[in-house]
């Protein structure tokens, strides 16, 4: 992970929780995380994955794309590629890239590298905050929403329904590249 992203992920997980109020415990106790994880997200000691960031984005009433947008802040209206935040799941080798400018404004756009024989799952509470539209640019995807598969190829376009858990699953040999469109409920 960008240690730039890293440092900043963990001051806006911090900030968070205390513009709330709450202890360390009580983000534990909503997210489902222990209180020593949280403490070394937020000192910067731990790179927190995809699904843990999902957990504690929903936890805290935001999706995981509107936590990472916080944490690399604004950047005006034009987001040129070379300055366009980029993360890595240090457990899956998910690679998230932030297309649109982050303005603030109602839509997303991530491009989202999976790796071959990858899967990330996210709970339910990653869905609640935005309709999701997922359009796949190379290669295979699968999505499960809840006990569905969406078996996608380069081209298609999924929306997701009702909030509920889901999983991106790539079972090819080769990276999925897709884009991930979130429009602000």
């Amino acid at each position: 992970m960008d240690d730039t992203l890293g440092s900043a992920i963990a001051a806006t997980l911090h900030h968070a929780r205390a513009s709330q109020g709450w202890s360390v415990a009580t983000l534990a106790e909503r997210a489902g995380v222990s209180r020593a994880m949280i403490g070394k997200i937020e000192r910067g000691e731990a790179q927190p994955t995809a699904v843990l960031l999902g957990r504690l984005s929903g936890a805290l009433g935001w999706s995981l794309s509107q936590l990472l947008a916080r944490a690399e802040g604004d950047t005006g209206r034009v987001a040129r590629r070379a300055a366009q935040a980029v993360w890595t799941d240090p457990g899956t080798g998910y690679v998230r890239r932030a297309v649109s400018p982050n303005t603030g404004g109602p839509l997303e756009l991530v491009e989202v590298e999976l790796p071959a024989g990858a899967e990330v799952a996210f709970p339910v509470e990653s869905y609640l905050h935005a309709h999701h539209q997922i359009w796949v640019l190379d290669g295979h995807l699968v999505f499960r929403d809840d006990d569905t598969e969406h078996e996608l190829a380069a081209g298609d376009c999924l929306e997701l329904s009702t909030p509920r858990p889901g999983a991106y699953l790539n079972r090819s040999d080769a990276p999925c590249r897709y884009l991930v469109v979130l429009a602000r409920r």
